[in-house]
């Protein structure tokens, strides 16, 4: 028991023995630096070292674009732009179902399976058939206020006494024009700035072909009319009427809105199309 005790004496005494770690000037034997030292400082600092540089890799590692060398890991790079990609995906999917959507809507009128004489005669049901009250959110003090609206701004740029011309358009929205009719540039419509929540009305007596979201121009309604005449409304607020629904002129299809990426505010983008061709809106109509 004694020679036991002995033994760790003796290996205590060497870890808490003190060295003393001198650097010397090897010519003039002149002391530069020192330091005392035991067996069991130089333990402690090496391990606490050994953790620390531990530490720092890893973190290094995991922190830092040095981790895309290790096999395994993948760039960041190639995330990003493997995240940009199925977003573009997406975006064009989205417009692919829009297009076809369009043109199956269109095709039927452009083909001429819609006679213009038979419009008058589709779903006549829906000719009296008064906007849910719960869709607008609307009392009946607002009700009579539209009525008393579209009573006023309701008009007629042609004399019909005068011209052999059986459609009469009407203003969808009464506004200062901020872009007219521009073919040269492509700008087929003319843009009216108003408030947001401002009633939009069809243009003419018509069915509508089209009422859904698009993500470029928001909510669109299209309308077909007599004479093959074609009217579009972009931008919307909110869309009242919805695609196989008879509409009368002067009747609020939806509301002002500034929806879709390529809007700059609220106001509606209108478009008046005849037999395939974009026509100037203003000499249909009078938007003052």
């Amino acid at each position: 028991m004694a020679k036991k005790d002995k033994k760790k004496g003796r290996f205590k005494q060497k870890l808490t023995d003190k060295y003393r770690l001198v650097v010397l000037n090897e010519d003039t034997f002149e002391e530069r630096f020192s330091l005392k030292l035991s067996r069991l400082n130089v333990f402690v600092f090496g391990g606490i070292f050994s953790i620390l540089l531990v530490a720092a890799t890893i973190v290094l590692i995991a922190f830092t674009p040095i981790k895309e060398y290790i096999p395994g890991y993948s760039s960041s790079k190639l995330k990003s732009d493997a995240l940009k990609a199925t977003l573009e995906v997406d975006s064009l999917k989205t417009k692919l179902a829009f297009l076809e959507n369009y043109t199956k809507a269109l095709k039927p009128v452009l083909t001429g399976e819609i006679e213009a004489e038979s419009i008058d005669s589709i779903l006549t049901e829906a000719r009296h058939r008064l906007i849910n009250e719960s869709e607008l959110n609307a009392t009946k003090e607002d009700s009579l206020f539209r009525e008393k609206i579209e009573s006023e701004t309701r008009f007629s740029l042609q004399n019909n006494a005068q011209s052999n011309v059986k459609i009469v358009f009407f203003a969808p929205l009464n506004g200062l024009i901020s872009q007219g009719f521009d073919a040269t540039s492509k700008h087929f419509a003319v843009d009216i700035t108003a408030k947001t929540g401002d009633p939009i009305k069809a243009t003419a007596d018509g069915t509508v072909i089209f009422s859904g979201w698009t993500i470029e121009t928001g909510y669109v309604i299209i309308l077909k009319h007599a004479k093959e005449y074609i009217s579009v409304y972009k931008h919307n607020g909110n869309l009242l009427k919805e695609q196989g629904d008879f509409v009368k002129s002067g009747e609020v299809i939806a509301t002002v809105g500034s929806t879709g990426e390529l809007s700059t505010g609220p106001h509606l983008h209108f478009e008046l199309w005849n037999g395939g061709y974009a026509v100037n809106p203003t000499n249909f109509i009078d938007f003052k």
